[in-house]
């Protein structure tokens, strides 16, 4: 039986099949990581162990075919969860658009649905994700907060203040590129694609180059807000601390989770858009030619390589706040939803040929940053980033080549991100 009957034979309730057993196995390891636990029962990883870390090994290094077998059962596909609540996947463009902007009927804080289930109850509140070292952001909240600490932080991280990082960023990827340029092999992860977009963000916090491999640790991001405070500076933190709205501003824990969220998300999903998409440009070798032949492609190209290489394959969940109709199928009250933004973008209602990178594809309406209040405020940053790193990478190394067979690339195994362990290159 096909991966597509046995997730057919999900939605329409035969849930009692040995069929679907193996395939709520093999779905299990597609499940979506909050914080670092993952939604799977000890019982069930216990039952299906060398199923499920073989299946999140596959899925992790090519989760599209699956994906594409979930387009074709329909929009929304009910996904197997070891809580007391129903989880559903989003797999089309339309209606991940719905629910992503549709705020006032999903919520990204499930402590703000009301439930009388207790072990559902217990389950939304397992997954609510705390926000970052301690601190809410604006991943994780909602209207009137969100707009609130959104606000206060547009002021700061403005286009014009974003346009003018070009010339730093384009210094960083050069001196980066200069550490390794005469060895003749790198690990593209390491070496370039993760501390590109960290020595990037670290500049626009303010974080002292010798205090950088302190970033990970609360008690550091404490110590320097308070320095920021006390000694504000030409940077996203100083400005933070000063700007005010409304007699209003970030609090100490709102600035911490803050400036967590500014680290995670300005280096983690540029990582995985450099790495992701070199990978993509070598199994591609016409469409690289075609990019360094023509390096005025570079800024739809980057769009093709957040659409075809999935940086992000699922946002934060979201959570139902009352029974809403979503492509035919009734999501009640409760119930958790997520966006497979990575299927949805290869929806072939929506795009040509959308299994093939075309660097030059001129309908592109991807949502590889979301959609509605939550769409990726540094978004223009990723897209900056993107395009330096590629245009550099590909200017400075012409003949870059995998150093590795292709199947041996190891990929995190992660729902909602993906990314390469390490991406050994020769040029």
């Amino acid at each position: 039986m096909s991966v597509t009957d046995e997730l057919r034979q999900i939605a329409v309730g035969n849930r009692q099949s040995e069929q679907h057993n193996q395939c709520a196995v093999r779905l299990r390891a597609a499940i979506f990581v909050v914080g670092s636990e993952k939604i799977m029962s000890d019982s069930v990883y216990q039952q299906g162990n060398a199923s499920l870390n073989n299946a999140s090994d596959q899925f992790s290094d090519n989760p599209f075919p699956l994906f594409q077998q979930m387009r074709a059962i329909g929009p929304i596909v009910p996904m197997p969860s070891s809580y007391g609540t129903t989880m559903w996947m989003i797999t089309r463009m339309d209606e991940g658009i719905q629910v992503l902007k549709d705020a006032q009927r999903f919520t990204v804080d499930p402590r703000t649905v009301a439930v009388d289930d207790p072990k559902k109850r217990r389950s939304m509140d397992q997954m609510a994700t705390g926000g970052f070292f301690g601190g809410p952001s604006m991943l994780d909240v909602d209207e009137p907060d969100h707009a609130r600490l959104r606000t206060l932080v547009s002021k700061a991280f403005t286009p014009r203040y974003i346009e003018g990082l070009r010339p730093r960023i384009q210094s960083l990827a050069d001196e980066l590129l200069d550490q390794v340029q005469d060895q003749g092999e790198i690990d593209l992860v390491s070496d370039f694609a993760y501390p590109l977009p960290i020595n990037v963000i670290c500049d626009i916090l303010g974080v002292p180059p010798n205090e950088r491999d302190q970033i990970g640790y609360s008690s550091y991001l404490d110590r320097l807000v308070r320095n920021k405070r006390a000694t504000p500076q030409d940077d996203l933190i100083s400005q933070l601390v000063r700007i005010e709205e409304e007699g209003d501003r970030l609090s100490e824990a709102e600035l911490r989770g803050m400036v967590g969220l500014l680290i995670f998300a300005g280096h983690e999903t540029t990582s995985n858009l450099i790495g992701n998409g070199t990978v993509a440009l070598l199994d591609n070798p016409d469409q690289m030619a075609r990019l360094k032949a023509d390096p005025s492609l570079i800024a739809s190209a980057v769009e093709e390589l957040l659409r075809y290489s999935a940086p992000v394959v699922t946002p934060i969940p979201r959570f139902a706040r009352e029974d809403v109709q979503i492509g035919g199928q009734t999501i009640h009250k409760g119930d958790v939803v997520l966006v497979a933004i990575a299927s949805a973008n290869r929806d072939e209602g929506q795009f040509d040929d959308p299994e093939e990178l075309d660097l030059a594809r001129q309908v592109n309406k991807h949502i590889a940053f979301g959609q509605g209040i939550h769409y990726c405020l540094g978004a223009p940053l990723a897209r900056l980033e993107g395009q330096i790193a590629f245009t550099t990478l590909l200017r400075r190394m012409p003949n870059l080549r995998l150093n590795v067979p292709r199947s041996h690339l190891v990929w995190r195994g992660e729902m909602n991100l993906r990314g390469l362990v390490s991406l050994p290159v020769a040029f």
